[in-house]
C-alpha cells in the first residue's frame, strides 16, 4: 500500500482540526423549505406538484427533465406553498417547489432488497436514476449516467475519492468511520455493474484512522483496495485522483471513462447503497459547518432544502459577524451573500471566517518567478493565461492550453504578487465555453 500522488499542488492550512474528532450531529428542518429544480448538471427536474397539494417525506416531487437530469424528493411532510424562481449559492434565480413542513416528518414506505445480487444491472442503474442521485462532491451530475458508459466491460477501474482535499471539510471522513459498512457496501454494488473493474478507495494520508479501519475491512477482497494518497490539494481532483491511483491521465476532452475509470464521491457511493438496498431517495446529505466565526463547528447531517441559516443556528450561531461565508472549500466554494439560500445535493459546508482577508490583499505586478507553474496540477502556465484572459486573447488562451485548467486555485494561492489569476482564467474559459455552444 504505496503513497502516491500527481505532479504540482499545494499544501494550505487545512483547517480540519475543528471537526475531524466531532460525530456526525442531525438537523431537524422547520418552517419553510425550497427545492431548486437544478441541483444537478443537465436539465432542470419537471415539478409534478402544484401549490396547495399535501406531500410526504421521501415523495418524489420533480422528475428528470431528460436523460441528463434527476428527480427531486421532498425531505419533509408538508404542503407544497408555491413554485417560484428563488436564489441558490452561486447567485442564480433558479425555478424552485416551496414546502411548508407540519414537523410530522410523515414518510413514504421504501421498496427494500435484501440481496443487491439477485437484481439485474438495469434495476440497480434504475433504482440509483429513481433514487435522484447526483455527484455530490460538487459536480452534480446524474449518477445514473455515469454508471451507463457505453461499454461497461472496457472500465477497468471504479475509484472512490476519499481524498477529501479541500481545507476545513470532514464530512466524507466522518462518513468514513461512522458508515463504513455502507461506503463499501456501494463499492460492490457498483463493481458488480461492471465485471471486468478493481474498486480503489483513494484516502489521504492524514486520514490514517479511516485508511486502517476500511484497509482492515477489504484486505481479502480481491476487487477492492485502499490507495493512500500524499495529502496535498487538489489531491481529490478528478483528473488527479485518476492519475495517482492508476497512473492514467485524461484531458478536458475526455471522460474518466475514455480511460477505463469511474470516479464517485463518499456521499455519492453511500446513497448508492442505501438507494439501492433500502429504497431511499437522496433528501439527507452531510456538511461540514466550521471557520472561526461559528460557535460550534461540526459536521451536521441535514434535510435537502433547508436554508444555511437554520444549519447555522444548529451550530450555535456567531461568536462574531463573519466578514465571509463560503458554500463549499475555501478553495473553490462560492462566497456567499446571503444565508437564506437552500442547502441542496451538492452542498458540502459553510464556512465562516471573521475576516475576509481575500478582500483586504494588495495586488502587485507579476514578478515571473514561476511559483504558479510549479503548483499547478495541470502542467500550465497559469501567469501567461492571466495575461491573455485580461487582455481577451482568445486564440492564445486557447493555444496554450487555457481550457485544461480545473480551476482549482493553486495559482492565486501561491502568487506572492496577489494576483487573481484563477478567477481570470475561470471567466475566460466560462465566455469561450458559452461561445462555443451557442455555435
Amino acid at each position: 500500500m504505496g503513497v502516491r500522488t500527481f505532479k504540482g499542488g499545494i499544501h494550505p492550512f487545512d483547517g480540519k482540526k475543528f471537526t475531524r474528532d466531532l460525530p456526525i450531529r442531525e438537523v431537524l428542518p422547520k418552517g419553510e423549505l425550497v427545492f431548486p429544480l437544478s441541483q444537478h448538471i443537465g436539465a432542470p427536474a419537471q415539478p409534478i406538484v402544484k401549490k396547495g397539494d399535501t406531500v410526504l417525506k421521501g415523495q418524489k416531487i420533480a422528475e428528470s427533465g431528460g436523460f441528463v437530469s434527476s428527480p427531486i424528493f421532498s425531505s419533509v411532510s408538508g404542503v407544497v406553498k408555491t413554485i417560484e424562481p428563488r436564489r441558490v449559492a452561486t447567485g442564480d434565480l433558479v425555478n424552485s417547489i416551496i414546502i411548508e413542513s407540519d414537523d410530522n416528518f410523515t414518510e413514504v414506505e421504501y421498496e427494500k432488497v435484501e440481496d443487491f445480487n439477485k437484481l439485474s444491472n438495469e434495476e440497480i442503474i434504475n433504482r440509483i436514476k429513481e433514487a435522484g442521485i447526483v455527484g455530490m462532491g460538487g459536480a452534480g451530475f446524474p449518477t445514473h449516467v455515469k454508471l451507463s458508459p457505453k461499454d461497461p466491460d472496457k472500465i477497468e477501474y471504479i475509484i472512490a475519492n476519499c481524498a477529501e482535499c479541500e481545507p476545513y471539510l470532514t464530512s466524507d471522513y466522518r462518513r468514513m468511520l461512522e458508515n463504513t459498512d455502507e461506503l463499501i457496501g456501494g463499492m460492490k454494488i457498483i463493481l458488480k455493474l461492471f465485471k471486468n473493474a478493481k474498486g480503489i478507495l483513494g484516502i489521504e494520508d492524514n486520514k490514517l484512522e479511516a485508511i486502517e479501519k476500511i484497509h482492515d475491512i477489504v484486505k481479502k477482497d480481491d476487487r477492492l483496495e485502499v490507495c493512500q494518497l500524499i495529502t496535498k490539494y487538489p489531491q481529490g481532483g478528478e483528473r488527479q485522483l485518476i492519475f495517482a491511483t492508476t497512473g492514467r491521465k485524461i484531458n478536458s476532452k475526455m471522460l474518466p471513462a475514455d480511460a477505463g475509470c469511474i470516479v464517485d464521491n463518499v456521499e455519492t457511493i453511500i446513497a448508492i447503497y442505501r438507494a439501492v438496498t433500502k429504497g431511499c431517495p437522496v433528501i439527507k446529505r452531510i456538511a461540514t459547518v466550521s471557520g472561526n466565526a461559528v460557535k460550534n463547528p461540526g459536521n451536521y447531517l441535514y434535510s435537502i432544502g433547508t436554508s444555511y441559516k437554520q444549519i447555522i443556528e444548529a451550530a450555535g450561531g456567531f461568536v462574531v459577524e463573519p466578514e465571509k461565508i463560503v458554500s463549499g472549500g475555501p478553495m473553490m466554494g462560492f462566497s456567499m451573500f446571503s444565508l437564506d439560500i437552500p442547502m441542496t445535493k451538492t452542498s458540502s459546508s459553510i464556512l465562516c471566517f471573521k475576516e475576509d482577508v481575500v478582500s483586504k490583499v494588495e495586488t502587485r505586478a507579476c514578478i515571473n518567478c514561476g511559483r504558479c507553474v510549479e503548483a499547478c496540477p495541470e502542467q500550465l502556465i497559469p501567469s501567461r493565461l492571466h495575461k491573455f484572459a485580461d487582455q481577451g486573447r482568445e486564440e492564445k488562451f486557447i493555444k496554450w492550453n487555457g481550457l485544461e485548467c480545473i480551476e482549482c486555485g493553486s495559482c492565486t494561492y501561491v502568487c506572492p504578487s496577489r494576483r487573481q489569476v484563477a478567477q481570470s482564467i475561470k471567466t475566460m474559459k466560462k465566455n469561450l465555453i458559452a461561445k462555443k455552444r451557442k455555435k
